[in-house]
């Protein structure tokens, strides 16, 4: 029966293909399921026993199902991915026409029991050992030379060749030249890479770090005076904040990176990208030829949008594993963040200031803003959910709802070994908009609206840019952030709300609830377990439990963390019943109706054990 009938739709034309599926969907054994796997064949029906090959096949033939209106599709249709690995070449994209209705979704599944990942990685092997590294021929992807930012070795990550082992001894620098873009560092910190051609710089900057190609490196005595590629240069010392330090005991410190005269640990790896040829010196107990090397090929695995007038509406993945992607922009552009990862594209100092709207204070700076990618990407959406998924293996953030979503649950999932930030919502300022001009689109569908994390497990995220965050939510609206636990994490555990002032926008009815967020600041301060940012009126904040904050022994200022933390304009916050090990708190040029109580090592214990994850 399988047989005559693939025979019949490869070969009958589109007209009659439909005749055929709408045909076959009425079958009871077709009636919602469509299964793929690792082994099928994108030209078979995507029954259970002839799966398709693909995410994108199993998406157009629901969307085919739904256009003819075929019997059976009323309890909605369930594409069912069977257990292996899906290698990509690009997302997988959703669009309108995937949409189901709220009785009659759209799920997209792993089959229960068994491992599904979509992996957007490519395997390393014929390695072949020269003197203290192991060396691998890089192969093509896609049909161009595959350039790569992160490497994992048996599902660890393996490190970028650096100068140090640990940030502890990072050097520090010795003064900064915003005129002649030039930072001076100490001439034996750099002098191992005069001749690498594409070595980076990674410098801590307050709350950021930013990543700079080094263009020349000119020794002057003991000193050396390092100029950058553009646009980061002209980027770096034009922003105003944040900025380097220089002051006694706290010069920012930086580490370099990519190149092959910094291979010297074990672990380490070097990809040159003139010979596309991978270095590695094993770990013990390793052997390249034995083991799972996997480089990452791709940014985005799963893009989901619409538009605001015709939104992608009712898709829920479950039970599906997101892995191993990548980020390149700071490869070819470098990378000067502001906050939460969020990169500038132009910023610079005003003088004279000017008055900053309803706070009543100078404002020094104007800045403008991208965000980077993630592995799942939601926009123009209503109730796109996650239920136990995983989110591991990433080259920047795991799931970003963008711009204009409404509802949507992310429950009972992973977020682990992110270089960027866990989970990001709501637009940080559009790309056009000074991110201290109050947003307030005329069209409120453009804020993030209702979205519910639930029991959610981040931990090991922000392991390469320290200024990212375990969850980060912007410009929303009507958010439930519930029993998560946070671990972990290079600078904030949570962070509500965007731009530093107290103007009326449309961020109100937020929640923080019941959170367990613990081991974070690793390697930034200005910083909080729970931070949030401008006017938000009925947004509450309770019965959170925040402890065991890490002291990195070079911030910028070993005083400046804090348990809980409102920030500039945060207005209308009602923060109470937060079990803190102790009363650092910091209330920052906050504007006005905010409520503090009872937070403290003083709050019933209860709530320190109900926060967090729940069965």
């Amino acid at each position: 029966m399988h047989k005559i009938f693939n025979l019949r739709i490869t070969k009958a034309p589109f007209r009659v293909w439909g005749v055929v599926l709408f045909f076959l969907v009425s079958l009871p054994s077709f009636a919602t399921n469509i299964y793929v796997s690792p082994t099928g064949n994108d030209s078979n029906f995507g029954s259970s026993i002839a799966p398709k090959a693909t995410l994108s096949a199993a998406l157009r033939q629901a969307r085919e199902m739904r256009r003819l209106n075929a019997p059976g599709i009323e309890n909605g249709i369930q594409i069912i991915l069977k257990g292996g690995t899906y290698a990509q070449y690009e997302p997988v994209y959703v669009r309108p026409e995937d949409s189901g209705t709220a009785l009659s979704p759209t799920t997209i599944c792993g089959a229960e029991g068994e491992n599904v990942v979509l992996s957007g990685g490519v395997k390393i092997s014929d390695w072949k050992k020269s003197g203290k590294f192991w060396v691998a021929d890089v192969p093509d992807f896609n049909g161009r030379p595959l350039d790569f930012r992160q490497l994992w070795v048996n599902g660890k990550k393996a490190v970028r060749a650096r100068d140090v082992a640990d940030f502890e001894k990072m050097n520090r620098i010795r003064s900064y030249d915003p005129a002649n873009e030039i930072l001076w560092v100490p001439a034996k910190s750099v002098k191992s890479i005069l001749k690498a051609p594409y070595a980076e710089m990674v410098l801590h900057e307050m709350w950021v770090v930013s990543f700079l190609r080094i263009k020349s490196i000119e020794i002057q005595g003991d000193s050396a005076a390092v100029r950058f590629q553009n646009p980061e240069s002209k980027l770096q010392f034009e922003r105003y904040w944040p900025r380097p330090m220089v002051a006694p005991g706290l010069n920012s410190p930086f580490y370099l990176t990519n190149a092959i005269e910094l291979l010297d640990q074990p672990g380490e790896w070097f990809h040159d990208i003139k010979t596309n040829k991978l270095y590695y010196i094993p770990l013990a107990g390793e052997n390249p030829n034995q083991d799972e090397i996997v480089a990452p090929a791709i940014e985005t695995l799963v893009q989901v949008e619409g538009t605001l007038d015709r939104p992608v509406e009712n898709v829920i993945f479950r039970n599906i594993t997101f892995s191993h992607t990548t980020w390149m922009r700071p490869s070819e552009k470098g990378h000067v963040p502001l906050q939460a990862g969020m990169y500038v594209t132009e910023a610079y100092r005003i003088d004279p200031q000017i008055v900053r709207g309803d706070n009543n204070c100078k404002l020094d700076n104007q800045v403008w803003l991208e965000r980077a990618p993630a592995a799942v990407k939601v926009k123009c959406s209503n109730d796109i959910s996650f239920y136990n998924c995983n989110f591991e293996h990433l080259g920047y953030s795991g799931l970003d709802y963008v711009f204009g979503d409404r509802g949507g649950k992310v429950q009972n999932c992973t977020f682990t070994d992110i270089a960027g930030n866990g989970i990001l919502v709501g637009s940080v300022s559009p790309p056009s908009l000074e991110i201290h001009v109050p947003y307030v689109p005329h069209d409120e569908r453009e804020i993030c609206d209702g979205q519910q994390i639930i029991n959610n497990r981040i931990t090991n995220v922000s392991n390469e840019d320290w200024g990212c965050e375990g969850i980060c939510a912007g410009y929303v609206s009507n958010i439930n952030i519930e029993h998560n636990d946070i671990s972990e994490v290079s600078y904030m555990g949570i962070t509500l709300g965007w731009g530093w002032n107290q103007t009326f926008n449309r961020m109100h009815n937020n929640r923080i609830y019941a959170n367990h967020i613990w081991h974070y600041a690793k390697h930034m301060y200005d910083v909080s377990g729970i931070y949030t940012l401008g006017m938000q009126p009925k947004t509450v904040i309770s019965e959170n439990y925040v402890h065991d904050i890490y002291h990195p022994g070079y911030v910028h200022d070993p005083n400046h963390w804090f348990y809980l933390y409102t920030d500039e304009g945060s207005s209308c916050i009602t923060i109470k019943n937060n079990f803190t090990e102790g009363e650092k708190f910091l209330q920052n040029a906050n504007g006005p109706n905010n409520i503090w109580e009872n937070n403290g090592p003083m709050v019933n214990d209860s709530i320190r054990q109900k926060a967090g994850l729940q069965k």
